[in-house]
């Protein structure tokens, strides 16, 4: 076992080996005229090294509107696609190609397509959290961020299939007062936090509002003060009195969350919320894909034009 003082020698060695790494990253950025992108739930080196941190619908909506000729996006592949999608003409980077979302793959296109052939009338709304050929089989697309206004927005009385999570499906069901039908997908991160963690963190944290992703199950939200996006979240905390906080989301949330707001508290729900995807990407694959300017993201043209008319329409909700 290393002692104190080597343990310390090792911890700063990596710091520094991060921050050549990132000085790097920054000089190749420039002269590549390059952005980097990071979902919230990155590593926290990846976090300190993007240009914006955010969730999905930030991230997609920071690649529509951003100048640069290049997109790094450290996320996991729903992410990168989105991006190439919403930018055809720029070159979009993923550090990690097996990044993927387990969720997303809960829902295949081929599945998608023969349901609504037997229910023409169904209306498809695809979670953003899902892969481009299932973009292209749906009607709308939306985030955690916007959903509500998403499902809000579509014609009354026809009826809804929402996919792949259906924790967030039946939050929104019982939030708005209808009844979509739900595939049967879900995060496997958000699906493990158990009502049993919740019980135990307000025993061991007392007073501390919790918030939970409302990709969790249905006993979980219900013994939350709120169920929020990760957005939601920082909104929250923002904008709350409060000064201690449960998070019921993937871990890396926190690093963000402490950042913006080092007066607060903040304890994880449960220390198995952590995302393997999400944590592959790192400073090395990132310096890596700027330097060789691969692994370039693809998305195939018989797919291309309806995949993005989906993630059109849900950019033009809010």
């Amino acid at each position: 076992m290393p002692s104190n003082e080597t343990s310390s020698s090792m911890n700063s060695s990596w710091e520094q080996q991060q921050l050549e790494l990132k000085e790097k990253i920054l000089r190749l950025k420039a002269e590549r005229n390059a952005v980097i992108l990071a979902h919230s739930y990155q590593r926290r080196e990846v976090q300190e090294a993007a240009d914006l941190v955010g969730d999905s619908f930030q991230l997609a909506r920071a690649a529509q509107d951003t100048d640069a000729d290049i997109i790094v996006l450290a996320g996991v592949s729903f992410m990168a696609e989105t991006a190439k999608l919403l930018n055809p003409d720029k070159v979009v980077l993923h550090p990690e190609p097996g990044a993927t979302c387990p969720m997303a793959e809960m829902a295949e296109a081929k599945a998608v397509r023969e349901y609504r052939e037997k229910n023409p009338e169904t209306l498809v709304v695809s979670y953003v959290n899902t892969l481009a050929e299932v973009k292209a089989e749906s009607d709308i697309c939306c985030t955690s961020a916007n959903a509500q206004q998403v499902v809000e927005s579509l014609e009354p009385g026809r009826p809804v299939i929402f996919l792949p999570d259906r924790n967030l499906g039946d939050y929104l069901n019982k939030k708005i007062g209808i009844d979509m039908r739900l595939w049967d997908g879900y995060c496997p991160i958000h699906q493990r936090l158990t009502a049993g963690e919740i019980e135990e963190a307000r025993r061991l944290h007392p007073g501390a509002e919790v918030l939970v992703h409302p990709e969790c199950e249905p006993e979980v939200i219900g013994l939350a003060d709120r169920a929020l996006g990760t957005t939601g979240m920082v909104k929250h905390v923002a904008s709350s009195p409060g000064r201690e906080f449960i998070i019921g989301t993937e871990e890396g949330l926190l690093h963000k969350l402490r950042r913006e707001f080092p007066d607060r508290v903040f304890h994880l729900a449960a220390e198995h919320l952590v995302c393997p995807n999400m944590k592959s990407i790192n400073l090395k694959k990132i310096l890596d894909c700027l330097q060789d300017l691969e692994p370039r993201v693809e998305v195939p043209e018989e797919v291309f034009e309806k995949a993005r008319r989906s993630l059109t329409r849900m950019m033009e909700i809010v």
